[in-house]
C-alpha cells in the first residue's frame, strides 16, 4: 500500500502542477474548458437558469452541481477550486480502493490500476468534471454487493449527472437485487428531474446532444481522415462543443456509429437473459462490457471518457474473481495513446496526417479489442461455462460407466 501511496502523491503532484500551469504540459490548454466554459456556466447557473442558449451545453440537470462545486470554496478563484475539488475526487476513488482491496476476495490492483490509469491519461483528468462523476460510479459499484439500493440511488444520481453511470445496472443479479438497486435509481432520477424541472432550461441538453455530428476522435472519424487524403470534400470545425467533421456522409457515419450502440445494447440485453451464474465479480464486469461497449461506438471518444473506463476496470480488477485483466491492460494501454493525441498531438489529429491517423488507429483499435476480449470473457464466465457444467455427467454417473475397453470386440 505504501508503494500505491508514493506514486499516487508524485503522479498527482506533477497533474496539479500542470493543471495550475506551474508546469506546461504539450499541445493546446487542456484548462480553458475550466477556464471558460465552466466559469460561463457558473455565472449563467448562479441566476437559476441553464445555459439554455448555449450549445455546448450537453449535459444533464445534475451536471449543474458540479460546475457550481467551487462555491464550496469561496476563498479560491473558480478554477483554481475546480481544480482542488477534482483532487479530491480522486483522492475519493483511491481511498475506496484501497479499502476495499483489503477485504476478503478483493485485491489491490484495482487502486493501481486506478492511480496508473489517471496519471497515463494527463492534466485532462483534473480540467473535466468527469473526474466527480467517476467517483460516484466507482462508489456506486463498490457498495452494489451488499447495499443494492445504494448502487441504484448513485447509479441514479451518476445518470443525472453524465448518463454512462446509468450503465452499471446492467450486471445486478436478477430478482431481489434488480429490483432494489432499479427501483432506487429510478425513485432518485426522478426525484431529481422533477427539483430541476423547476428551472428554466433544463432539458434543452437533449436538443444540443442530438444535433451533435462525428468528432474527430472517434471511431468513425477514421473514414473521413482517410477519405481528406482521397478528395473528400468535407471540413474540420468547432461545431457543439467539440472538433468535428462537416460534410458530405457525415450524418450516415453517424447514424451508422448509433446503430453499433443499438447492437451493443442488444448484445447486453441477450447477455443478461441468458446469463446462469453471478461471481462476485460480475456486476463491475458487466458494467465495465456496457461502458466499453458505448465508449467504442460513440460518436464522440473524447479523452475523458477513457477515464470512466479507468475507473470502472478500477473496480474490476479490484475482485480476484475477475476475468478483465487483459481487456483492462488493453484499456491502460488506450489511456496513454490518448494522451499522446490529446493535447500533445492534438493537432496532427486535426490535420489527418500520418501520425494523427496512426494515433487513432492504435487508440481506436485498442478500445475495438478491449470489447471483444470483454464481452467474450463475461459470456464464458456467466453463461457458456456454466451451461457445460450444468450438461457434464454427475460424478457417480462417470464413475458408474463403462471401461472403453469394454466395447472391444476380441479379435
Amino acid at each position: 500500500m505504501a508503494r500505491i501511496l508514493t506514486v499516487w502523491v508524485l503522479t498527482r503532484t506533477v497533474l496539479l502542477l500542470c493543471v495550475l500551469k506551474v508546469l506546461t504540459a504539450p499541445g493546446p490548454d487542456v484548462t480553458s474548458d475550466v477556464a471558460v466554459i465552466y466559469q460561463g456556466w457558473y455565472e449563467v447557473l448562479r441566476t437559476g437558469t441553464f445555459p439554455l442558449d448555449d450549445v455546448t451545453w450537453q449535459y444533464p440537470p445534475a451536471a449543474a452541481l458540479a460546475v457550481l462545486s467551487p462555491a464550496l470554496l469561496p476563498f479560491m478563484d473558480y478554477t483554481s477550486a475546480f481544480f482542488v475539488l477534482a483532487l479530491l475526487a480522486d483522492t475519493l476513488v483511491c481511498g475506496l480502493l484501497l479499502y476495499a482491496g483489503r477485504r476478503p476476495g478483493k485485491s489491490l490492483r484495482g487502486a493501481w490500476v486506478w492511480v496508473v490509469g489517471v496519471a497515463l491519461l494527463g492534466p485532462t483528468v483534473y480540467a473535466r468534471y468527469d473526474v466527480m462523476v467517476t467517483a460516484v460510479g466507482v462508489t456506486a459499484l463498490l457498495a452494489g454487493a451488499r447495499h443494492p439500493r445504494t448502487m441504484g440511488a448513485l447509479a441514479g444520481f451518476g445518470a443525472l449527472l453524465k448518463v454512462w453511470p446509468a450503465l452499471l445496472l446492467v450486471g445486478t443479479p436478477r430478482a431481489r437485487a434488480t429490483r432494489s438497486s432499479w427501483g432506487a435509481a429510478a425513485a432518485t432520477a426522478v426525484g431529481l428531474s422533477l427539483a430541476f424541472l423547476t428551472m428554466p432550461g433544463a432539458l434543452a441538453f437533449l436538443t444540443f446532444q442530438r444535433d451533435r455530428g462525428t468528432e474527430v476522435e472517434s471511431l468513425g472519424a477514421l473514414v473521413f481522415h482517410v477519405a481528406r487524403h482521397f478528395g473528400w470534400r468535407g471540413e474540420v470545425q468547432l461545431n457543439y462543443g467539440s472538433v468535428e467533421f462537416l460534410g458530405p456522409y457525415v450524418p450516415l457515419v453517424s447514424t451508422v456509429a448509433q446503430g453499433l450502440s443499438v447492437a451493443a445494447f442488444c448484445w447486453l440485453l441477450v447477455w443478461r437473459l441468458r446469463a446462469r451464474v453471478w461471481s462476485a465479480s460480475t456486476v463491475a464486469d458487466a458494467a465495465f462490457v456496457a461502458v466499453l461497449l458505448f465508449t467504442a461506438t460513440s460518436r464522440v471518444i473524447s479523452p475523458q471518457y477513457l477515464l470512466w473506463l479507468v475507473g470502472v476496470a478500477a473496480v474490476c480488477t479490484a475482485f480476484r474473481a475477475s476475468r478483465m485483466e487483459l481487456p483492462v491492460r488493453l484499456v491502460l494501454a488506450a489511456t496513454f495513446v490518448t494522451f499522446l493525441e490529446f493535447p500533445v498531438w492534438f493537432s496532427h489529429v486535426v490535420a489527418s496526417d500520418p501520425l494523427g491517423i496512426a494515433l487513432l488507429l492504435v487508440r481506436n483499435g485498442l478500445l475495438v479489442a478491449a470489447a471483444l476480449l470483454a464481452c467474450r470473457n463475461l459470456w464464458r464466465q456467466t453463461v457458456s461455462e456454466p451451461r457445460a457444467r450444468e450438461r457434464a455427467p454427475a460424478p457417480e454417473e462417470v464413475s458408474r460407466a463403462p471401461r472403453a475397453d469394454t466395447y472391444a470386440s476380441a479379435p
